[in-house]
């Protein structure tokens, strides 16, 4: 019997997504672990694999739909003797369609009718994008790329379903140089229902609008520092020059080229470093639970990366069981993974520990909401040459200040103070992290 296709979870806490690219059409042969389609989540676009193989009989979902369910069939693979005339879509919306109403435009624009021995005749291309209330139709990955672009969508042709304007369509349009925004042909905005005209007239903003993933960094954070977590943070100063000088040194000793090359940054050794602090400290590596506290038998890192519209936290699992070149390679190609929405969901969520490290932009001292389930993070401002008291002698030092941020309720301001002494220690004396 035809088998459905659902709408993946592709992490524990997914519970729908956007629908954003097809790669297979109706008729087309598949294998399993063809790469099908692409979703997206609040932090990443995913590839969807073929379970099955067989034939795609049915699209029921259209590429660029938002707010799809996860388990909701998606489409339908046919066996060798089915058509597109076995399927039950009684049955299938059962499954839980997002939405009644789209299930059954779906199924009207997207297969013949099942008593009708063949197929009927597709519909011509449309010639422009596809409108609805004079609002252009186009997948929110689209949208995303045009508005990065300067790219008018009202002037792109959308080649999707309906005439919608889906990725393929603005790159064609950065590539042929047209549609390119003008204050001519900019639609005119609607102003945002919580913003006072009186403040803030409508033609003195450009109103971007909120992603997945800002509305869940928003949701979150205001959770953590408004309601869930008491916390409070933790300031020391750090001496750098004998780190710089040992990166120094090893980076002057290695390959510069080939498989084997790599270039040690400071964040390198603060992850490195946080690893073995929280081995030597483990009552702050933590996590709080209405029943009990969680111990964490490893250091696992998350890294603040920024990406465009938001933030994300990749990871790097057992980092005390890692050396510095190790450490160096993932956080490298996962934050070039990040900044493509490439991550997979198991590689940004979890951890027990972040640090963010802002000093590359000059920022001497900050500090981070604390990013749950997790009981710190620490933020790291940059180095800089300070006249400092030693023996009674003043002396100009590199220095760095970093923050903890603590969760009161598992990190306690003494447990707190023995993690950064231990990370100073092993900062300012990098060799210890070898013993």
């Amino acid at each position: 019997m035809p088998t459905p296709i659902l709408m993946p979870a592709l992490s524990p806490t997914m519970e729908e997504g956007t629908l954003a690219k097809w790669n297979v059409k109706e008729g087309d042969k598949v294998s399993s672990g063809d790469v099908i389609a692409e979703i997206e989540t609040d932090k990443a676009t995913m590839e969807v694999e073929a379970v099955d193989e067989g034939t795609v009989g049915k699209i029921i979902i259209a590429e660029g739909t938002e707010a799809v369910k996860v388990n909701a069939p998606i489409a339908v693979l046919l066996d060798d003797g089915e058509s597109a005339g076995d399927i039950d879509m009684d049955a299938l919306a059962g499954g839980g369609t997002p939405k009644a109403d789209d299930t059954k435009k779906a199924e009207a624009a997207a297969s013949p009718k099942a008593d009708s021995p063949k197929e009927a005749p597709a519909k011509p291309a449309p010639k422009a994008n596809g409108s609805s209330n004079g609002r252009v139709l186009a997948s929110p990955l689209a949208k995303r790329i045009a508005s990065q672009n300067g790219i008018d969508l009202s002037a792109v042709s959308g080649s999707g379903p309906r005439g919608r304007v889906v990725k393929r369509d603005v790159e064609k349009a950065m590539k042929d140089g047209t549609g390119k925004a003008s204050s001519a042909s900019a639609p005119q905005q609607i102003a945002p229902a919580t913003i006072d005209a009186r403040l803030y007239p409508a033609d003195s903003y450009e109103a971007v609008k909120l992603d997945g993933m800002r509305k869940v960094i928003a949701k979150r954070l205001t959770q953590s520092f408004n309601q869930e977590v008491p916390h409070f943070p933790l300031n020391i100063d750090i001496e750098l020059d004998t780190l710089l000088e040992a990166r120094k040194r090893i980076n002057a000793t290695s390959p510069k080229d080939g498989d084997g090359a790599f270039k040690l940054s400071v964040n390198d050794f603060i992850i490195k470093a946080s690893a073995m602090a929280l081995k030597q400290v483990p009552a702050a590596n933590a996590t709080y639970t209405d029943e009990a506290i969680l111990l964490h038998k490893h250091a696992d890192i998350g890294v603040a990366v920024a990406i465009d519209g938001g933030l994300i936290t990749p990871i790097v699992w057992k980092a005390e069981e890692k050396g510095l070149k190790q450490i160096s390679a993932e956080v490298k190609d996962m934050a070039g993974r990040a900044r493509n929405k490439k991550l997979k969901p198991e590689e940004y969520q979890g951890g027990t520990f972040s640090v963010s490290n802002l000093g590359m932009f000059g920022i001497t001292s900050f500090s981070s909401i604390v990013n749950q389930p997790q009981g710190a993070i620490m933020s790291v401002g940059a180095g800089q040459e300070r006249v400092i008291v030693k023996n009674g002698k003043m002396e100009i030092a590199t220095m760095m200040t970093v923050t903890l941020t603590c969760d009161h309720r598992v990190v306690d301001g003494a447990v707190g103070a023995q993690f950064l002494a231990a990370f100073k220690n092993f900062i300012e004396e990098p060799t210890s992290m070898l013993l």
